[in-house]
Formats: structure tokens, C-alpha cells, sequence
């Protein structure tokens, strides 16, 4: 009997909590398919209509983005402090008017000052809105992160596809229908949130908290500089696969969309299956080792594309982008793992805006290391990145361990008479472990 009841307090818990979980998924969706539509088009707009030159677009983008690394842990301390909701939601607002104001640039000068306050408000927003996903996780929350990192790649996938057609017809019209489209993908996102996410109240602080704590957090450092060194593998099958494939293969040029639709699909079609299973910190070491191996078998067979027969390069080509695209599974579901899982659940905010500040410094200078290294080296470098990437997977393991055993032990709860404890022996297999039970905060189960 209760057992019965315990069962029936649980989807009562799920009930609860699947619709926050929803409306952060679709609000999220509706976010990433607006970013799909601008990302595959922007550099074109910038250059072909606004008419600056490349060289003055990436150096207006490169000042954006280590500006807006600024905003990463002040703003992850407002949302601990105040509730994730409200400055996620303000921070979606101000992108919506940045990226709507983008169609009324004519100078470098107005273009950096927008994208600078875009990449402020987007930093803000990556703080903030990692605290609010860590609050809906509930009980399930691996599972949970899994889902809503499915919907993300499915809507980048979506918004990828409108922007080609709007790249086929290539008017000034069809660029600013894709601005505006991403502007209003921002105020739709926020509209969904501020309507169905629960404006979550912040969870009590203990005393020694302070608003740089993170800084002091060895482990959790540690973690941030192997996970920003572990997202060169993002931009090894975005940058430097279609340059290698166009420069040292004979491979056909359809081959370069080919990969990126193949990777895509990948992640959609495994993020679940996968990631629902990577719930725990030392599963998400694991994880990462797997991951690290998965590009140490991928570089290598990339390398390869330039020694083999036009009608094989292709062929090879998918096949290193599937298995490079299992590990970025593995890879992203270790992230989160291990990401929300060591954080307290007090400051949540601050520790994702520590992770984002590192992980976007490393997507900063990914172009630098693979087209600088990577290429220069050759074949050489292929497999010194297969390996780079299998060390640092290696260490995850440890370093897992070494996280938890620096956490705080939560108090084990009082056993007040055998006829309670016992059903816990008896669970079903399907319950939550206990370590996941507390709905209103944790993605560390």
C-alpha cells in the first residue's frame, strides 16, 4: 500500500512538472529555429547588403563576443538572486530589439554596437536560462535535458532550411525577412516563457556564499576548461571538415552538405536515446571519455577523405561524421551531466555563466587552432586532434570524481520505522533515484 502511494505521489510530481518542462521546450525550440534562419545567413547580409567588408564583419563579431563575455557570472547571480525567469525573459527582449534593429545598420560602428549589446544579452540570457533549466528538471532531469537538447537541434535544422531558400532567391527583402524573422523567434520564445515557466522564487543561500564563488571552485574550473577545450569538436565538422573536404579532396561539393545534414540528424535522432542515460556526474565522466575516443576514431577517417577515390571520399566523409557525431551526443549530454550536477542548487545561475564564459572563449578561438594548426599540420594534425580530444575524455573520469568528492554530502534523511524504509528495497525499477528526488532544483540525479 505504500508503495501505491509513493507511485501515485510521483506522477502526481511529473504531472506537475511536465508543463513547465514543455512550455522551456517549445520556447526554446521557437528560439533555436529563429537562430537557424539568421546564423546560415548573416556574414551574407552584413557583406552583400549592408556592405561591409568581410574583414571589418569579423573584427566587429570578434569585439561582440569577448565583450559579451562580460555579462556571464553578473548576470547568473541576478537570476539566483532574483529567479532565472525574469532575466532570462528581459534578456530575450533586448536580443528581440537588438537583432530587429540589425535592418537599420549603415555603419561598422552601429553594427558593432548592436551585435555587442546582442552578445551581452545572450550571454545573459545562456546564464540565466541554464538556471532555469536546471529549476524544471524535476525528477527525471537527464531525461528531461535530453529532450529539450533534441528540440534544439531540430529547430536549428528547421530555421537552416528556411534560410536556404531565402539564399536562393538572395534579394535584400528575402535577408531582412530572415533578421526580422529571428527578432520576432526572440519575443516569441520570451512570450512562451513568461506565460508557461513558473516564475521560480531563488533558493536560500547558505552564509559563505558570495557572488565569485565559482572562482574558488577547483573542481568546477577544472571541469569549465576541459569542457571549452572539448567544443573545438563543434567547429571541427562546422569549419574545418568543409574546408578540408572543398581544398585537399576531390570529393563533389554537395559532399560538405551532406555532412551537415548527416550530423544533424544524428543528434536529433540519438540525443534521447543517449542522454536520458547520462544522469549522475561520474556517468557523465564516462560519458566524456566515450565521446573522446568517438572523435579519436572520426579525425583520423576525415584525414583519410584526401587519399582515397572521388567515390569513396563521400562515403567516408558520412561515415566520420556519424561517429564524430555519436561522441558530440555523448559529449553535449556529459556537459550537462556534469555542468548542472556539481553546481549548488542555490547558484545554479552563476556557475552557468562561468561555463558559458569558458565555452564561448573556446569557440572563440577554435578558427585559430583548426585552420592554424589543424591544416598546417595535415594529416598530422588530424590525429594530433584525435588524440588532443581523446586525452581530454580521458581526464573527465577523474575529474568526476574528484567533483564529487568535493560536494557537500546532503543529509540523509531519518528512518523513523522499519515498515517506512522498507518499501525502498522494494522500489520499482522505475523510480527516480534518490539522489534526483528533490523536483524543484536538481539536474544532478
Amino acid at each position: 500500500m505504500i508503495m501505491m502511494k509513493r507511485g501515485a505521489g510521483r506522477r502526481v510530481s511529473e504531472e506537475s512538472e511536465a508543463g513547465p518542462q514543455r512550455a522551456l521546450i517549445v520556447a526554446c525550440f521557437v528560439n533555436r529555429v529563429g537562430n537557424g534562419l539568421f546564423n546560415a545567413a548573416s556574414v551574407l547580409y552584413f557583406t552583400l547588403v549592408v556592405h561591409l567588408p568581410a574583414t571589418q564583419v569579423g573584427a566587429g563579431l570578434t569585439i561582440a563576443g569577448l565583450c559579451g563575455l562580460a555579462a556571464g557570472i553578473p548576470a547568473g547571480n541576478l537570476a539566483d538572486r532574483y529567479g532565472p525567469r525574469v532575466i532570462w525573459v528581459t534578456s530575450l527582449v533586448v536580443q528581440a530589439v537588438s537583432m530587429a534593429a540589425f535592418v537599420l545598420i549603415d555603419s561598422w560602428f552601429l553594427f558593432v554596437l548592436l551585435a555587442t549589446v546582442d552578445r551581452l544579452a545572450a550571454s545573459a540570457g545562456g546564464a540565466a536560462g541554464g538556471a532555469l533549466i536546471a529549476r524544471a528538471g524535476g525528477e527525471r532531469p537527464a531525461a528531461f535535458r535530453a529532450r529539450l537538447r533534441t528540440f534544439v537541434n531540430l529547430g536549428v535544422v528547421m530555421g537552416t532550411l528556411g534560410a536556404a531558400v531565402a539564399l536562393q532567391i538572395d534579394t535584400r527583402a528575402a535577408y531582412t525577412a530572415l533578421i526580422l524573422a529571428n527578432a520576432a523567434s526572440f519575443a516569441g520564445a520570451a512570450l512562451v516563457a513568461q506565460l508557461g515557466v513558473p516564475a521560480y522564487p531563488p533558493l536560500p543561500r547558505p552564509e559563505e556564499h558570495r557572488q565569485w564563488s565559482v572562482l574558488a571552485d577547483r573542481p568546477y574550473v577544472s571541469f569549465v576548461a576541459l569542457y571549452s577545450a572539448m567544443g573545438l569538436q563543434y567547429q571541427t565538422v562546422s569549419l574545418l571538415l568543409p574546408i578540408w573536404l572543398s581544398a585537399h579532396t576531390d570529393a563533389p561539393r554537395w559532399t560538405v552538405a551532406a555532412v551537415y545534414a548527416v550530423n544533424s540528424g544524428v543528434c536529433v535522432l540519438l540525443q534521447s536515446r543517449l542522454g536520458s542515460k547520462v544522469e549522475t556526474p561520474r556517468q557523465g565522466g564516462r560519458a566524456f571519455r566515450l565521446a573522446g575516443l568517438m572523435f579519436l576514431l572520426s579525425c583520423p577517417l576525415m584525414a583519410l577523405t584526401a587519399d582515397v577515390p572521388v567515390w569513396v571520399a563521400p562515403v567516408l566523409a558520412v561515415l566520420a561524421v556519424v561517429l564524430h557525431s555519436i561522441g558530440e551526443v555523448w559529449e553535449s549530454s556529459a556537459g550537462y551531466a556534469l555542468g548542472f550536477g556539481l553546481a549548488p542548487d542555490h547558484a545554479q545561475g552563476q556557475y552557468q555563466g562561468l561555463l558559458g564564459i569558458g565555452f564561448n572563449a573556446g569557440q572563440a578561438l577554435a578558427p585559430l587552432v583548426l585552420t592554424g594548426f589543424v591544416l598546417g599540420l595535415g594529416h598530422t594534425g588530424w590525429l594530433l586532434l584525435g588524440l588532443f580530444f581523446a586525452a581530454l575524455g580521458a581526464a573527465a573520469t577523474p575529474l568526476a570524481g574528484w567533483a564529487e568528492r568535493t560536494r557537500p554530502v546532503s543529509p540523509t534523511p531519518d528512518v523513523a520505522a522499519p515498515d517506512v524504509a522498507a518499501p525502498d528495497v522494494a522500489a520499482p525499477a522505475d523510480a527516480a533515484p534518490a539522489d534526483g528526488a528533490d523536483t524543484s532544483a536538481r539536474l544532478s540525479s
